[in-house]
């Protein structure tokens, strides 16, 4: 079931222009940053989208403009886990990495605690209208967001027609604290 709807979402995000997905993006940006949890929220944790996701490039600019502390996951692939690596300019810090995925510079990961981070920006093919999301499959998220504080705020960002009715949810699946769409 899972696979089918991943197939699915993923088929619409290849048939959207990229003008499209860009003016959406920045519609989500602007709710994400009218949002009174981001605006309290002095450390964020950004995911460096990738080119078929909700784009969070100038979202990530624009927190560490506005005085931000910004993190992005790091991938440890031995260990299948994310950690939050803290970046001061994305396109200085960042290069290409595991599965195409920018992360800070290797060597140059200065790690933030989880109980550190006031919000999470959370990638996902599909949401549901109760918050579960479904990922790409490799478990990196659900094994981050199961390690959070309470505290922490996790939103999910998405194109409309990325958010489902209802998706199958196993037990180690966290929904996330809001969805943003447009």
């Amino acid at each position: 079931m899972k696979h089918k709807i991943r197939s699915h979402i993923k088929e619409k995000l290849n048939s959207h222009s990229e003008l499209e997905k860009s003016e959406k993006s920045g519609i989500i940006k602007h709710q994400l940053f009218n949002e009174e949890a981001f605006r309290e929220a002095k450390v964020v944790m950004f995911y460096v989208s990738l080119k078929d996701e909700v784009s969070t490039l100038s979202m990530i600019d624009e927190a560490i403009k506005i005085g931000k502390r910004v993190c992005v996951p790091v991938i440890i692939k031995e260990e299948k886990r994310l950690i939050a690596g803290e970046i001061k300019d994305r396109i200085s810090d960042l290069e290409r990495q595991h599965f195409g995925i920018y992360q800070p510079k290797a060597g140059h990961v200065k790690e933030v605690p989880l109980e550190n981070i006031d919000m999470i920006i959370v990638p996902g093919i599909a949401f549901d209208k109760n918050n579960v999301r479904l990922g790409r499959g490799h478990g990196y998220y659900d094994r981050l967001l199961c390690a959070l504080p309470n505290k922490t705020k996790t939103v999910g960002l998405a194109f409309g027609f990325q958010v489902v009715e209802h998706l199958p949810k196993d037990s180690h699946d966290i929904p996330v604290w809001k969805t943003i769409t447009a």
